[in-house]
C-alpha cells in the first residue's frame, strides 16, 4: 500500500481519537499535517480537508447517536447557521485568499488563540463560567453563520472553533461534542460539494487529493468512534489541555513560518 495513504489513515485515527471526544472532528491539526507532510497544494488542501470530514463523521457520530443524545435542540441550531457559512466561506477561500503565505496566516490567527484560551481555562478552573445562560436560538444562528464561514475558508467544517466557544460559556461538553461534530459533518458535505462547483469555474486546484483524502477520513472513521465510546473514561482536563498545547504550538510554528 503507498505510504502516503499509510500515513493518512495513522493520522487520521489517531487525531480523530484524541479530539472526538470533545466535539472536535481532528481536521483542524489534520491541516497543518496535509500541508507539511504530505504536501498537499493550497487551495486543494481545503477540500481535502473537508473531504476527511465527510468520511470520518458518521463514526463518532454512529456512537452518540447511540446514546440518544442527538435530538438537542442545539444541533439543529447550529446546524442551521453554519450551511449557508461554509458557502461563503468556500467562495472566499478561492477567489479571494488563494495564496500559501496569507493561508498559514490564517492558520495561524485560529489556531494560536483557540489554543491559548483551552490551556488558560483548563489551567485556571476559576475562570471557566460554571453556570451562564444558554445563548438565545439568534444568537446561537448567527455565531454559527460566522464560524460557518470561517470554517469554509479554513476546510474545518466550523465544529472546531464552536466547541470551545460554547464550552467556554459554561455549557457542558457532554452536549457541545455531539452537537459541533454534527454541524461539522453536515457543514462538510455542503462545503466539499461547494468547492466541487467551484473548481469548475476557477483555474485554482481546488478539487481534493482524494486517496489522501479517503484514506486520513477512513482512519478518523474508526478514530472518531473509538473517541466518543472514550469519552466518558478519559479525564475532561488533560484532554483539553492536550488540545490547546497541540493547537497554540501548530499556531505558532504557522506564525512564525509566515512573519
Amino acid at each position: 500500500m503507498d505510504e502516503t495513504v499509510l500515513g493518512g489513515l495513522a493520522a487520521g485515527l489517531l487525531i480523530a481519537t484524541v479530539t472526538a471526544p470533545v466535539g472536535v472532528s481532528g481536521a483542524v491539526f489534520l491541516l497543518p499535517v496535509q500541508l507539511s507532510l504530505f504536501s498537499v497544494p493550497s487551495p486543494a488542501v481545503t477540500p481535502t480537508n473537508l473531504l476527511f470530514n465527510v468520511v470520518a463523521g458518521p463514526g463518532a457520530l454512529w456512537r452518540y447517536g447511540r446514546d440518544r443524545i442527538l435530538g438537542d435542540p442545539l444541533v439543529r441550531r447550529l446546524v442551521t447557521g453554519t450551511l449557508p457559512g461554509v458557502v461563503l466561506g468556500a467562495i472566499v477561500r478561492v477567489f479571494a485568499v488563494p495564496g500559501p503565505a496569507v493561508f498559514r496566516l490564517l492558520i495561524a490567527l485560529l489556531l494560536l488563540p483557540l489554543g491559548l484560551s483551552l490551556c488558560v481555562r483548563t489551567l485556571f478552573p476559576a475562570h471557566r463560567r460554571r453556570t451562564a445562560p444558554e445563548p438565545s436560538a439568534r444568537t446561537l444562528t448567527v455565531l454559527a453563520l460566522v464560524v460557518g464561514a470561517v470554517g469554509g475558508v479554513y476546510g474545518i467544517g466550523g465544529g472546531s472553533l464552536l466547541g470551545p466557544i460554547l464550552v467556554g460559556r459554561g455549557l457542558p461538553i457532554q452536549r457541545v461534542a455531539p452537537a459541533a461534530l454534527a454541524a461539522t459533518f453536515t457543514t462538510s458535505v455542503v462545503g466539499a460539494a461547494a468547492f466541487a462547483l467551484l473548481s469548475l469555474m476557477s483555474s485554482a486546484a481546488v478539487a481534493p487529493d482524494w486517496p489522501l483524502g479517503l484514506a486520513c477520513g477512513t482512519g478518523g472513521l474508526v478514530g472518531g468512534y473509538l473517541g466518543a465510546r472514550l469519552q466518558p473514561h478519559l479525564p475532561e482536563t488533560a484532554l483539553r489541555l492536550l488540545l490547546g498545547t497541540l493547537a497554540a504550538a501548530l499556531g505558532t510554528l504557522y506564525a512564525t513560518q509566515t512573519l
